[in-house]
């Protein structure tokens, strides 16, 4: 994107992992697996982890006050009930560290207007009525990569969606570091994959599970229960034929390659390895295993996040703790931009 110049080596930073979660919506099952699933594994091996839930992010198209507040909360509860140990991971809400604020502007000032045009997230979103977006919705990129930025983050798990966000991310890190001859940010490098990276409809093999679908039969949520469960997996679509025992009798089968991959996910194995089990079976038999292996794993989580929600002070008290936490690491790191820039 932009012109070549020399980067530094993320050899001198500590190795630190962040990502965040918009508060726009229950999450599906698809967040679980392709995000929280990733992050939790990600908080035990050999990395700093902080997890935010983006709200400012969030506004960037109108959101009602208090459900966003509402929100953020059960964002904060699939969090937890998935795992996130507020021991081992910092998570907190985006707003209440207000130097992602203050560091996006700076990188407003770094990133050039060329680069924004080219994202196609905001062509998406905006559609036809791009004149009518926000300022925000345009400028969002900058504010990602303050996010990551904010705290030195070497990695980021992402999904296909996010890949030209932290490119442009990596740019402005790079642009920084070549304007003002610092090695200051380092060059963050995207955590791509796992098993069930791109979870699709259970009603269209083809389309992404979305929060947003009008269809509630086409997700799975985080917060339904084992009955939810098991009826909207029974009534996915699938197709007449038997399942195939190699990976390459999936090609074309949208929905029998969607329904195996995420047994395969909820089982911890790969995709090879569930068809050479279930090869030969017919959807009225494998359907049945997957309900098994989706309630048995999502039930507690769904079970975790209605006590959580019952009694929100334990939520308040680790974001508060965790923004306090985060700030720490936020507040010496823009104090140093600041310097570097020449604004202290």
């Amino acid at each position: 994107m932009t012109d070549a110049v020399q980067t530094p080596s993320n050899g001198d930073f500590t190795k630190r992992v962040f990502s965040g979660v918009q508060p726009t919506g229950a999450l599906t099952l698809g967040n679980y697996l392709g995000a929280l699933k990733r992050f939790v594994d990600m908080q035990n091996e050999d990395y700093e982890t902080i997890y935010c839930i983006v709200d400012l992010h969030a506004i960037t198209v109108w959101q009602d006050p208090k459900t966003l507040r509402d929100q953020v909360r059960e964002i904060a509860a699939s969090y937890l009930a998935s795992g996130l140990d507020p021991a081992k991971s910092i998570i907190f809400n985006q707003a209440a560290v207000e130097e992602h604020a203050q560091l996006a502007w700076v990188f407003n000032c770094v990133a050039r207007m060329g680069w924004m045009q080219r994202m196609t997230q905001f062509k998406d979103k905006a559609g036809k009525n791009a004149q009518n977006a926000s300022v925000g919705l345009f400028t969002y990129p900058a504010l990602m990569a303050a996010d990551i930025l904010l705290y030195h983050a070497t990695h980021v798990p992402v999904g296909d969606d996010q890949k030209q966000h932290l490119e442009l991310t990596r740019d402005i890190a790079t642009k920084f570091n070549h304007d003002f001859g610092q090695d200051f940010f380092p060059i963050t490098e995207p955590v791509i994959g796992g098993p069930a990276a791109r979870v699709m409809s259970l009603r269209d093999g083809s389309k992404k599970m979305s929060k947003s679908d009008p269809s509630d039969l086409s997700r799975i949520n985080m917060a339904d229960d084992a009955d939810t469960i098991a009826q909207k997996i029974r009534k996915a679509k699938t197709d007449p034929e038997a399942l195939p025992s190699e990976e390459a009798g999936l090609e074309g089968r949208a929905e029998a390659r969607n329904l195996v991959a995420i047994y395969a996910a909820l089982a911890d194995e790969s995709v090879e390895k569930v068809l050479t089990e279930v090869g030969g079976k017919q959807f009225s038999e494998f359907k049945p295993m997957l309900v098994e292996r989706a309630v048995e794993k999502l039930s507690p989580i769904s079970a975790e996040m209605r006590r959580l929600l019952d009694d929100k002070s334990e939520i308040d008290r680790v974001l508060e703790g965790g923004a306090e936490r985060a700030r720490a690491i936020a507040a010496p790191i823009l104090k140093r931009t600041y310097e570097i820039v020449g604004l202290k």
